[in-house]
């Protein structure tokens, strides 16, 4: 069976190719698309370091075509994209444009202040995301989707490829769960670009209050859900490479564990270990290094398991995979005290760790959230704006 599906993994692979031949285009580069809806207008930008149409950035083109950008609002990582996790953003001046930089965690929530707000007439959001509900970005454009329906503001949402948007994988979040980590009831992996979530959270009226958001979505030109998109640039300083991102839905699980999954090295989440690791050969030793300041046991040599020369093919064939860490649960022999808080956070619901802890394989947990996936790839389809 795994030998069928890995040759039809070859094929799909080839037909993308062939697809490709017809350039891409992102929603920020299709301008005879949303210029007009610019026209006038004080205009405010959420946009970080991926924020590129072509070669230029997006804030250097509206510039240079005389638009009125009052503000820009960054994200998780900041706008140069070099911030720690969770890091506060202090709001400052872009150095190159003289255009302020409006932090959303100044507010204490998330949202732009009612100061903020007052000052633009249009929001254009326009970020790359990788496609898993624990990645914040989309969390921050539902926050400013709530924040411009309740002010009366127009939002355009510039569309990019999702390079996980080919399958959809994991436990639906259950609610008492929210966090920062966890904004929607979506699955771990939901498929969906940042535009199609966009229109999601309206039609499924997410937002608080059943509000909805004045929103136009600009979406991508010759993409589909099953091209497979490698960034040009690391959307965030800890996912530097596509390998990085394939193995992130399940290699991000560690945070909510004791065990170090390569922050402060070269090769964050394609790597996992822990001190007391045992029977590996493979070491490695985290580091204060920019975008990771005070990683996770720093200075400590971790033994554990390296990922990096695992092929792509199995990877996409695992999807959410729970292997890695029921091998390093079982490898550490600790019961509770390998989980934090933060996993259930990070999983979205009560019995992964149950079933951990209780001997149970990947295969016997996934089909507890088999029929989730199948119930949301249903409730998504009115909201698609690709072909599956």
């Amino acid at each position: 069976m795994k030998k069928y599906l890995f040759l039809a993994i070859l094929l799909f692979s080839a037909s993308i190719l062939a697809q490709n031949e017809k350039p891409l285009k992102v929603g920020a580069e299709r301008i005879d698309l949303y210029f007009s809806l610019l026209k006038g207008k004080r205009i405010a930008v959420m946009t970080n370091q991926t924020g590129m149409a072509g070669d230029e950035h997006l804030v250097d083109m509206l510039v240079k075509h005389r638009f009125n950008i009052v503000g820009i609002f960054s994200p998780e990582h900041g706008f140069r994209g070099t911030a720690d996790a969770g890091e506060h953003i202090a709001s400052s001046i872009d150095k190159k444009t003289g255009i302020p930089i409006w932090s959303l965690y100044d507010s204490g929530n998330g949202k732009p202040s009612p100061d903020n707000m007052k000052q633009f007439d249009v929001l254009l959001f326009d970020l790359q995301d990788v496609g898993l509900r624990f990645y914040t970005y989309y969390a921050s454009m539902a926050r400013l989707m709530d924040a411009c329906a309740e002010h009366d503001k127009k939002m355009i949402v510039l569309d990019r490829p999702n390079p996980n948007g080919f399958y959809v994988d994991g436990p639906i979040l259950d609610m008492q769960y929210k966090s920062g980590v966890g904004w929607l009831p979506i699955p771990v992996v939901h498929g969906m670009t940042l535009g199609e979530l966009a229109l999601m959270i309206n039609g499924e009226m997410w937002l608080p209050g059943g509000r909805i958001c004045d929103i136009t979505v600009v979406p991508c030109e010759n993409y589909t859900h099953q091209t497979l998109y490698e960034l040009p640039i690391a959307p965030s300083p800890n996912l530097p490479n596509i390998h990085s991102i394939y193995l992130y839905p399940s290699t991000c699980l560690f945070e909510g564990t004791v065990m170090s999954l390569g922050r402060g090295t070269s090769f964050p989440f394609e790597v996992y270990g822990h001190p007391q690791y045992k029977g590996s050969g493979f070491s490695f030793t985290p580091r204060s290094i920019p975008g990771a300041k005070n990683p996770p046991l720093l200075n400590k040599r971790c033994y554990g398991v390296d990922l990096r020369e695992i092929p792509n093919e199995l990877i996409w064939e695992k999807q959410f995979d729970l292997s890695y860490v029921i091998d390093a649960y079982n490898n550490l022999n600790m019961g509770e005290k390998f989980f934090t808080s933060f996993f259930e956070k990070l999983v979205g619901v009560d019995y992964i760790r149950k079933d951990i802890i209780a001997g149970k394989t990947t295969e016997e947990i996934r089909k507890k959230w088999a029929l989730d996936v199948e119930v949301f790839k249903q409730q998504r389809k009115p909201y698609l704006l690709y072909e599956e």
